[in-house]
């Protein structure tokens, strides 16, 4: 539900408009969410056949797997604050195209392991994404239970993570499996809340900046679904 201050500024929430604009609102929204993973996956693909990510991997690994992760969950911050942010349909799409890249580019080294290491995990960790994200989709959208609530719990546990990442870096110790699962129901819990943002809070007009916010926790999901893989192997 839109605050006064916000209804005054012109915000108005999408769930509180007809069926038809609510419609095309969410149509919108995952058009572009699909447009973004196509674009991530085309430039991954460019990447790896160009023969420019065994170059950039290397630059990458210089300085070890952890600042990889670090700026990889510290870019996914910047990136939802980005969403929130964005008023004009320029501003939104700029921040989309800027966050896919800063993606693809935060994947190679990641990818480029899990191929040598694994092959065929990449394309195993990318289902088992793709059937989280649908299953909690559905289930956001068939209860129409309003998760704002955790916003809050979100972004303190994102704050402990950035800080469990560079603990690790500056003092030496590992991140284990458990810190993987717990980032994957972490990712999960994210996808909730930004379904039911997408359900009960974007208003009409951002969409791009809803389809950023789930491509990020998206990501997110499918970076520790594959290093839980890895792990595994």
């Amino acid at each position: 539900m839109a605050t006064a201050a916000e209804l005054e500024l012109g915000f108005r929430p999408v769930s509180e408009t007809d069926v038809d604009t609510r419609a095309k609102f969410i149509l919108k929204t995952y058009s572009h969410l699909l447009g973004a993973v196509a674009a991530f996956t085309a430039l991954e693909v460019f990447f790896f056949m160009s023969g420019l990510a065994r170059p950039i991997a290397v630059a990458m690994f210089k300085f070890g797997p952890l600042p990889v992760l670090g700026g990889f969950v510290l870019v996914s911050w910047i990136a939802t604050g980005a969403a929130h942010r964005a008023v004009s349909p320029v501003a939104q799409y700029a921040a989309l195209t800027v966050y896919v890249v800063a993606e693809a580019l935060f994947f190679i080294p990641l990818l480029m392991f899990a191929n040598i290491k694994a092959p065929g995990v990449i394309s195993s960790a990318a289902v088992v994404t793709a059937l989280g994200f649908m299953g909690l989709s559905a289930v956001a959208f068939t209860t129409r239970k309003d998760f704002s609530f955790l916003g809050a719990l979100l972004r303190w546990v994102g704050f402990g993570v950035i800080l469990a990442i560079f603990g690790g870096l500056f003092f030496g110790f590992q991140l284990g499996t458990w810190f993987t699962v717990g980032m994957i129901v972490f990712a999960g819990a994210a996808i909730l809340y930004d379904t039911s943002n997408v359900i009960h809070q974007y208003p009409e007009d951002r969409h791009v900046a809803a389809s950023l916010q789930l491509f990020a926790s998206v990501m997110l999901l499918f970076w520790y679904v594959l290093r839980l893989f890895l792990r595994r192997d």
